[in-house]
């Protein structure tokens, strides 16, 4: 009797779900017809789609890819995310017919105009749907304000909206969006531009006071800050909360570690959090996922902060400025443990011992800290899992030991980062791995690279820095590989890379190196590069027309090598970044940029070319020129684009005026030295040049393409020719000498405030040295060397903290020389030449420092003294003419003689002409006889 009653059981039990799963597959014609209609009104690339390109009639509509329904046939829920869908939805769409849809993903597709690549807007008909408990349109490429038609769908329980291009405005603002939404339960908006100030300030409150029952909340890079209200430590049922990119710098890390302890997820990355982590962190026991990553954290990890972290499985404390030791006991526990990030900080001492106790651990990256003592690469064999190992950057000495076996064969290492860990032979074990990158560089290994290197899997080589001669015979550079870096070794002989047709390649270093002979590049070496450096080898010949088939290509570095010919017309095409200095190019630069030209890096500097400044490049928008040390003939360049950071144009034959009618706002090198350029300097407009006016604050600008390529500036600073690795954007130089400048001394000078070095040397300016030059307080170096400057030098001068070079020699200086305690460390050279100085640190004592220099009042300022022999002048011409005036006037008997005297002048001249005119015709008629005779 039981067993019937259980197979009653079982057979009311199948029929049920038999019945359910057939209603669930019965697909309602209606709902096919709209799937469909809505296919067909979508744009998608169709070897992409993985979903959409499968919907046809053949088939149930309900067992159709990234559709469900519910048991009555009803389409419920749409998966579109990552179909390549394109083009817009309009509010008329077939989409918002569905009027039972409870799920919408449309995440991660290209709603844009096809035509511009501009971001859609998110249709308003997305209203319609009023049962929607899940909506998700994250990174779906739609743009603009988010519609207030969202805030309408009072069942959502899920709603992720992320994306670069949203907006929630002031109206509707975010808590109008948010305050009808009482069901939802997990709300994502990062990267969404919120421009109200009072919602970026107070979005804590408004999530908190309309949002209670949140268990995920992701406001990650959303410009929010300010502190936290009491309001949100009661959202107690948090599990995920994102906010990195934030500026959280006045949130209480005690409150926030206190008050979440369903948190599982956590990252707080860029966040401005500083001081140090509270031992309060060891209270979120549930907590898996944690990034606390580019902050700035500071002193020791308390020893107990994972104790009862036991269910982590991914830990980011990189890029903060942590130190102190790791005990060895430190990750102890942490059995779950498959990410461990501590790189970018400054942890000291041995290695913790209880990190090769993780046999789950798959990444471990440790690097640019200050790790000492041996590491035993034998700790890798109780970590069989690891994936990623990093140790690059530290003070370690790595011991291969017999991990140089093939039993390092059986790990799964890809990705192996051992730069600066005093390597002097290349690890055998490394044959064994079937690695994606490796980084060996900043090393001391020498000799051949060995050809088992180039493994089928490599994406990822980095041998810079160490000793390599040559490469072991034969070998195959394999077409995975995208990244290859042998830069600053000693390899010698001809540039030889064997790279298939189907390689990947795109980063190629061998600068600094011993490369000799013609620079050849095959086709298929240039097929997918975007960077090449092989500056300073010893190439030769012509520059290779072969370059002009690499299509991809946006930095070429051929600098420091002995290339000689003419620049291929061909090259001035889409590059970011072109350096052909220090070679033996001669002849024009051609004149072939095209309109958006894309270059902003130009250095030409140290070769023999000719002719003039391209008049195309005013299409480009340039941020650095050098051309400096070339044959150069032409005027000022007054076409280069405001977009000019730095430009260099010394010893050449420039002429001319610096006159011109753009402004360069954003210009803080100037260098014209050792030309022809000549005029006034108070003819140059120094006020426009307002990015020499910023205030300092040591951050670097421009010259970076996508962190690979940094621009180089050289530069003759305080007499030597240097070269800056970048420019930082309180850096500022002007470097005029060695032309014919005349006139006086600007006062808008002293307004340049970010100049570290000011040259007018050898030039004819004269006049005083201004006073406004006391505000010049980060002026590094200063020569106003050989010009014809006159009266005392100012006190301000003195007041110059960091002037380091200074030379007044050879002008009119007088008076004494200011006390100060910076120009008081100058020798005596630097105020030689100048007879009417005196005071230290010339030998001439001043007499009475009270009594204003010659010709200069008790400011310092000139002498307005009267020209006598002008006044002089002036009175004789006046008197002169007005005696005549007089007499004309007043006077019959003189004023009959005059008139007399003037008409026997005029007569005498005409009867004087009207004779050799008689004398002409006389002689004109002579002739005529003798020609008929």
């Amino acid at each position: 009797m039981l067993s019937n009653f259980w197979l009653l059981i079982y057979v009311l039990t199948s029929s049920f779900f038999f019945t359910s799963h057939s209603y669930n597959n019965k697909c309602l014609r209606h709902q096919e017809i709209l799937l469909l209609q809505f296919r067909d009104e979508l744009i998608f690339n169709s070897t992409l789609s993985t979903k959409l390109v499968r919907w046809n009639e053949s088939g149930e509509c309900c067992l159709w890819h990234g559709v469900e329904c519910d048991a009555s046939g009803y389409v419920v829920s749409l998966q579109l995310d990552d179909e390549a869908i394109s083009g817009g939805i309009g509010d008329s769409s077939s989409l918002f017919r569905f009027k039972y849809l409870q799920k919408l993903n449309l995440a991660y597709n290209f709603f844009y105009h096809t035509d511009v690549y501009t971001g859609l807007a998110i249709p308003k008909g997305i209203g319609n749907l009023i049962y929607l408990t899940h909506l998700n349109l994250s990174y779906a490429g739609f743009d603009g304000q988010v519609p207030s038609e969202i805030s309408t769908l009072t069942r959502l329980a899920s709603l992720d909206i992320s994306g670069y291009g949203y907006i929630i405005p002031e109206k509707p603002n975010l808590e109008m969006l948010v305050k009808n939404l009482t069901e939802l339960r997990e709300l994502y908006l990062d990267d969404v531009r919120i421009t109200s100030l009072h919602e970026r300030k107070n979005w804590g409150h408004i999530i908190s006071s309309h949002l209670p029952n949140l268990t995920s909340l992701s406001l990650s890079y959303c410009n929010l800050f300010g502190p936290l209200p009491k309001s949100f430590w009661q959202l107690h049922s948090l599990s995920i909360l994102r906010l990195d990119g934030n500026d959280l710098s006045a949130v209480a890390l005690d409150d926030l570690f206190t008050n979440f302890p369903s948190l599982t997820t956590l990252t707080l990355s860029d966040c401005k959090l500083n001081g140090s982590i509270p031992s309060t962190f060891g209270n979120l026991t549930k907590l898996i996922h944690v990034d606390l990553s580019s902050n700035h954290f500071t002193g020791s990890l308390p020893s107990t902060l994972f104790a009862n972290l036991t269910k982590l499985i991914h830990v980011d404390l990189a890029m903060n400025s942590l130190t102190g030791s790791l005990s060895s006991t430190f990750f102890e526990g942490l059995s779950n443990l498959l990410h461990l990030y501590l790189l970018g900080n400054s942890f000291s001492g041995n290695i913790p011992r209880s990190l090769f106790a993780l046999p789950s651990l798959l990444e471990l990256v440790l690097s640019n800290n200050q790790f000492n003592g041996t590491f035993q690469l034998n700790h890798l064999q109780s970590l069989p899992n690891l994936t990623v190992l990093g140790l690059s950057g530290n003070s370690l000495s790595v011991d291969v030991g017999n991990f140089n076996s093939s039993s390092s064969g059986g790990f799964q290492l890809k990705v192996l980062d051992l730069a600066s860990c005093n390597l002097s032979k290349f690890p055998d074990f490394i044959k064994y791995l079937d690695l994606e990158r490796l980084d060996l560089s900043n090393n001391h290994i020498g000799g051949e690279i060995p050809s088992w290197v180039w493994g089928a899997q490599l994406e990822h080589l980095d041998l810079s820095f160490n000793l390599f001669t040559h490469m072991q015979k034969p070998y195959l550079i394999p077409a995975s590989l995208r990244f290859l870096s042998l830069d600053s070794n000693q390899l010698k002989g001809k540039l030889q890379l064997p790279i298939p047709l189907e390689s990947q390649l795109q980063y190629i270093d061998i600068a600094n190196n011993s490369l000799s002979g013609e620079l050849q590049l095959p086709i298929p070496f240039m097929s997918n590069v975007e960077d090449l450096f092989l500056a300073d080898n010893n190439l030769s010949g012509s520059i290779p027309t072969s370059l002009c088939n690499a299509t991809h290509l946006r930095v070429l570095d051929l600098s420091g090598n002995i290339l000689s010919g003419s620049i291929p017309p061909c090259l001035l095409g889409n590059f970011f970044a072109l350096d052909l200095s220090r070679n033996n190019i001669s002849g024009d630069i051609p004149d072939d940029f095209s309109m958006g030209c894309t270059l902003q890096y130009i250095n030409l500097n140290n070769n023999s070319l000719e002719g003039k400044i391209p008049r195309s490049l005013s299409s480009c928008l340039l941020m650095y020129m050098n051309v400096g040390n070339n044959m150069l003939n032409d005027t000022f360049p007054c076409m280069l684009a405001p977009s000019l950071l730095a430009l260099v144009l010394h010893s050449n034959r420039f002429h001319g005026y610096l006159r011109c009618h753009i402004n360069w706002p954003n210009l803080q090198i100037l260098d014209v030295s050792s030309n022809n350029f000549s005029g006034s300097l108070e003819s140059i407009n120094f006020s426009s040049w307002t990015a020499m006016m910023l205030p300092s604050d040591g951050k670097l600008r421009g010259g970076t393409y996508g962190s690979m390529y940094s621009s180089i500036v050289t530069l003759t600073m305080k007499g030597q020719v240097v070269e800056l690795p970048y420019i930082r954007l309180d850096f500022c130089t002007i470097d005029l000498s060695s032309n014919n400048f005349y006139g006086k001394i600007p006062n808008a000078i002293g307004d340049l405030t970010s100049l570290h070095q000011l040259n007018f040397s050898h030039n004819s300016l004269n006049g005083i040295i201004p006073k406004s030059f006391g505000q010049l307080k980060n002026l590094e170096s200063l020569d106003l060397s050989v010009n014809q400057l006159a009266g005392p030098i100012p006190e301000e001068l003195g007041g110059l903290t960091f002037l380091s070079k200074l030379n007044l020699s050879y002008n009119k200086f007088v008076g004494a020389i200011p006390k100060g305690r910076q120009i008081q460390t100058f020798s005596a050279d630097s105020f030689q030449g100048n007879p009417g100085l005196c005071g230290f640190p010339l030998d001439i004592n001043c007499i009475n420092t009270n009594v204003p220099p010659p010709g200069f009042d008790e400011n310092g300022e000139e002498k307005r003294e009267i020209e006598w022999e002008y006044v002089c002048a002036a009175v004789g011409y006046v008197v002169g003419v007005g005696s005549i005036v007089w007499l004309l006037l007043f006077c019959r008997s003189f004023r009959e003689k005059y008139f007399g005297k003037i008409e026997e002048v005029v007569e005498d001249m005409f009867i004087a002409r009207d004779m050799r005119r008689r004398r002409a015709r006389r002689a004109a008629a002579a002739m005529n006889r003798v020609r008929r005779q």
